[in-house]
This record gives C-alpha cells, structure tokens and sequence, in this order.
C-alpha cells in the first residue's frame, strides 16, 4: 500500500493539484477570498445532488482554514477511499460549468484530454493508500 512516506504520494499529490489549478480562472467568494479547485469541486458535486462523504468530513476538519489545505485533504480522503476518478468525472459532466471555472488551455475541456485522464484516475482505484487524514 501507498502510505504518507511515499515519495510517489508526494509527486503524484502535486501533479493532481497542478491539473486541477491549470489554467483555472481567478475567482473571489463574496468576502474577496481567492477561491480553488475546492470550490469547484464542492460546485460540481452539489450539482449533481448528492452529498459526497469527502466534502462533508473535509468541511468537519476545522485545521483546515484555506481552500488549498481543503482540496488537499479532499484529494487525500478520495485516494484512501478510492473515489478519486468517479468524483472528478462528476464534476466535469457540465460543459457550461467547466467553461466557468477554466480557461480554454486546460485540459478538462478537451474531451480527448478529460478521458485520458479519468482512464489514468480510474487505475489507482486498483491502488490501496493508507494515508493519514
């Protein structure tokens, strides 16, 4: 098993934040707060109507006080519980939303990209990671 002393972990932490940040637009809460790939996920999860264990145990943990600290920890929960692939391809159901979120170079709105990475996502599901939450 995968465990937080991983150096793989670590790389492959980081190359999942750095596909979600691509070319992600700038966009402020109310309050003017930068918001993240958390919030489009939170956003795009909602939307389907279901409540996703991740976003509820995330929003519980109150050591997390920035986006960022909470899509880690979202990322971390869907590996562990093998969620990762089937969470993110719900949230890039909705075209209009991506185009909202992201700019043109990213790769989610290119359907040869997006399934390409949902096939990669969907193999570590074959992956046990025994990460500390």
């Amino acid at each position: 098993p995968v465990t937080d002393g991983s150096r793989e972990l670590h790389s492959l932490c980081a190359q999942l934040e750095f596909l979600l940040q691509f070319d992600l637009k700038e966009k402020r809460s109310f309050f003017g707060q930068r918001k993240d790939y958390w919030d489009f996920l939170c956003q795009g999860l909602a939307r389907c109507r279901q409540e996703h264990e991740g976003i509820h145990f995330v929003t519980s943990l109150d050591k997390l006080k920035t986006p960022v600290g909470r899509g880690r920890a979202f990322l971390r929960y869907c590996l562990v519980h093998r969620q990762l692939a089937e969470s993110l391809q719900l949230c890039l159901l909705d075209p209009e939303s991506l185009c909202e979120w992201y700019y043109a170079r990213s790769p989610f709105l290119s359907p040869k990209r997006r399934e390409e990475i949902l096939g990669s996502l969907y193999e570590l599901d074959g992956v046990t990671f025994h990460l500390a939450l």
